[in-house]
Parts: C-alpha cells; structure tokens; sequence
C-alpha cells in the first residue's frame, strides 16, 4: 500500500469515528455536560431519590440533615428526649471557649475530679499537671471524664456556674428541649433530642479549636510535672476510614442513653450532620453511618443521571 493510500484510509477511519460520535457539533458539549453536574450541586435536591424504606438503621432516634440544601434527608424519633452522654461535652467546651479562658493556664487533676457516678477510667492519674489547653483537647478527642471535670471544677465560679452557662447558651442557641445537669454527660438528666443536636453541631462547627480537636485520630497532652506524654486516641472509629471526610465528630454513651454519635461530614459531595442516639450495640452506630452513607451515594447517582438526562435533551 502506498504512502497516498494509507493517508486516505486513515482519513477516512477517522471521519467514520467522528461520526460515530456524533460529528464535531456534538463532541464538546458531551463533555461540558459531564462537566456541568458538579456546577449544579446547589441546584439539586436529594429527596426525589431516597427511599427510607430501604435504610435499617439500629439506632432508636436519627437525624440526617443536607446543609447544602436544608433538608431533612431522614429522620426518626427526632424530637424525642433522650439522655445525651459525652456529646455534652460539645458544649462544655463552647462555653469554656467562649469564657475566653487562658489555654495555657495549668491544672491539677484532683480526687475530687474521679468519676463516682459511673467509675469510668481516665488516662490522667491523680496530681497530673496540665494546660486548660490540653483538657480541652482530650476532653473531646478521647471523651476524657477526669478532664471535663477538671474543666469544669476550674470554670470561675465552679461546676454551678459552668452548668448554669451551659443551659443559657442552650438556650440562645435554640436548644429547646435540651438541658444539661454536669459538663461530662455522665448525669442521666443531660438531655436532648435529634432535633437539638443538629443545632448543637452547627454551633459548635463555628469554633475552629472544636473543628480540629474533635477529629484528631490520636494525639497526646503532657504531664508537666515530669514532662510525660500522655497519649490517647479519638473515640470515633470512622476517623480511621479513608472512606469518611469528617470535619466535627462526638460520641457518648451511658447506660441511660445507648451508644449515640453526632457527626458533620461530607457525602457524595455534600455538607451533612448525622445525628445517631440509642444505637443498639458498641458497633452500631458505624454501621449506621456506613449505611446512611451509601443509602446517599445511591440516591447522588441517580440524582446525576436525572440532571444528565435533562441536559442531553436541552443539547439535542
């Protein structure tokens, strides 16, 4: 075949695939359609596609919210009260932050700071010198009862006074029927419900400190009488989970109110909080997220498909 022959064929090859495709008036917008989903994320919901008949959740009470859009994507049980656990710590930590108290302050751990209600172990031994700083972080990385304690002990005016704090900021923050009777969430009188804790997270995702101390995997304070690292690792399992983006994370669980977890994090693409109260089992609430995240990548899938469709059809 000569030089002049095969420059034809390929030619002409090329003109019958670029029909095939659709000829050069419909190659690029092919591709500025796949390009324009992600335009319109703020432009879509996701309720047309979800079916809450198909998630089974283990949790007694659920809420999932879409920041982006407002929308209750699933709920259950969301104004029911329920005993709250260490998801109060969220806001002893707001109201610590908002005393603006110096972080660098240094605090003993005391008897007094034990816990006598539940007898649950602390990584911090009696007499251990520490930075209000440092409280704060293991308080909300590793839900450290003996810390917020400490927190609350050394709050000006005392546990009264912190508390008191507490439930004022509840309810400036709309936080109607949650109330709270200790700052480490071992009273079975912290109460609140889904529907609160939404907003509890909203609030507490505006303190950067919050953001990044809640979502640590695993960090250590320091004891400064001889300068030991104390370490510790966050009680949230999904951070360990390439598959999760969180960005404000707190579990908690008393016997009073089952295994609960409030999260704000990003699923297919989207700002969300979780909220998960009473999950049955150690384990349950991580299987609940891990369903609840699916359940919503699905539900993503087909809203793409359906905003595709509609562009195909304003394209041709």
């Amino acid at each position: 075949m000569t030089k002049k022959i095969r420059s034809v064929f390929r030619v002409g090859f090329f003109i019958i695939i670029l029909f095939a495709q659709g000829g050069y008036g419909h190659a690029e917008p092919l591709v500025s359609r796949k390009s324009a989903v992600p335009e319109l994320r703020n432009n879509y919901s996701l309720l047309p596609h979800l079916n809450p008949k198909r998630l089974f959740l283990r949790s007694e009470m659920a809420l999932v919210i879409d920041l982006e859009e407002g929308e209750v994507l699933y709920e259950r049980k969301k104004d029911v009260q329920k005993p709250i656990a260490s998801i109060t710590k969220l806001m002893t930590a707001m109201v610590i932050l908002d005393a603006d108290l110096p972080h660098d302050k240094v605090i003993q751990i005391k008897r007094a700071d034990r816990d006598r209600l539940r007898g649950s172990r602390s990584r911090l031994s009696f007499g251990s010198k520490m930075t209000r700083g440092d409280l704060l972080k293991i308080m909300l990385a590793g839900s450290d009862n003996r810390a917020a304690a400490a927190l609350g002990r050394t709050f000006p005016g005392g546990h009264k006074k912190i508390v008191a704090a507490m439930n004022k900021k509840a309810r400036a923050i709309g936080l109607n029927n949650t109330r709270f009777k200790g700052v480490s969430g071992l009273r079975s009188g912290n109460l609140s419900t889904a529907s609160d804790l939404v907003k509890l997270v909203k609030a507490a995702y505006h303190y950067p400190m919050i953001r990044e101390v809640s979502t640590l995997k695993k960090d250590f304070v320091t004891d400064l009488r001889k300068g030991w690292k104390v370490e510790f690792m966050n009680t949230n399992r999904l951070l360990y989970n390439k598959n999760w983006d969180i960005a404000l994370s707190k579990t908690g669980y008393i016997a009073d109110s089952g295994h609960c977890l409030v999260m704000q994090t990003e699923i297919a693409g989207r700002p969300v909080i979780l909220v998960l109260m009473n999950s049955w089992g150690k384990l349950s609430k991580y299987g609940d997220s891990n369903r609840i995240r699916k359940w919503l990548t699905r539900a993503d899938k087909k809203a793409r498909k359906a905003l595709q469709a509609v562009e195909f059809k304003g394209h041709s």
